[in-house]
């Protein structure tokens, strides 16, 4: 069942797909590319750690909350704060993306609206070449090889990651995989998010709210009196 769209949120929808979705692009070609991308160099990575000791091993706990952290501070600054250089980030995610997906219109309209959620392909090689390849090398010096792949599976998973889940909260709650139990209890952490009047201040973890938790900005229902009427409906 498809979700009833308000006015506002239709337009946008409807203009942005005439002029920014072209006629040759394919939702599920996208995500199959960045999955079979990302496992590839998953499994590559992997088939490069020989017996890895205990202390190597922790490279996996530090490398991922090392990535939760990323993941946080990327979405609260420049995703929801213009920076120099940094603009395209904000006007695709604060401009284009909470107004194609608001918290009372959170599903696809089709496969063709992937484009609004799935980092487009080019992003796979940027942080693949810009992020995770120099920062695995550096580890692959200082520390030891084995830190340094262990360093790029996180990394490269972390991402997919991020893709799949995002990808699943913009599911149906009625499907099968969006009405999940787990995946249910995210969505509606990334549902609040996607409030206008909540998306700068709360819940800017997308995949697991460690940092969210932290730092004091997942946002509690129970602490705050003026709860917006759909959020009172998700409980």
């Amino acid at each position: 069942m498809i979700e009833p769209l308000p006015p506002e949120v239709a337009k946008f929808r409807d203009e942005y797909r005439r002029s920014q979705i072209g006629p040759f692009y394919r939702g599920w070609a996208h995500f199959a590319f960045t999955s079979i991308a990302s496992l590839g160099v998953i499994g590559f990575a992997i088939s490069r750690v020989h017996a890895p000791t205990w202390r190597e091993l922790l490279t996996l706990p530090v490398s991922f909350l090392v990535a939760n952290a990323a993941e946080y501070f990327g979405h609260r600054g420049p995703m929801h704060r213009p920076r120099a250089g940094m603009r395209l980030l904000f006007q695709r995610h604060t401009r284009e993306h909470h107004h194609f997906y608001t918290h009372d219109a959170m599903s696809y309209g089709s496969s063709r609206d992937f484009k609004m959620v799935l980092f487009p392909p080019v992003m796979l090689f940027f942080f693949l070449g810009v992020l995770a390849t120099p920062i695995g090398l550096l580890v692959y010096e200082v520390v030891s090889p084995n830190c340094g792949w262990l360093f790029v599976v996180v990394a490269m998973s972390y991402f997919l990651t991020y893709e799949w889940l995002h990808f699943i909260y913009h599911l149906s709650p009625a499907s099968t995989v969006g009405g999940a139990p787990f995946f249910r209890a995210l969505r509606k952490h990334h549902r609040n998010h996607h409030d206008k009047a909540l998306m700068g201040k709360y819940n800017f973890n997308i995949t697991f709210p460690i940092c969210d938790l932290i730092m004091g900005t997942i946002y509690r229902e129970i602490e705050h009196r003026d709860v917006p009427a759909h959020l009172a409906q998700d409980k």
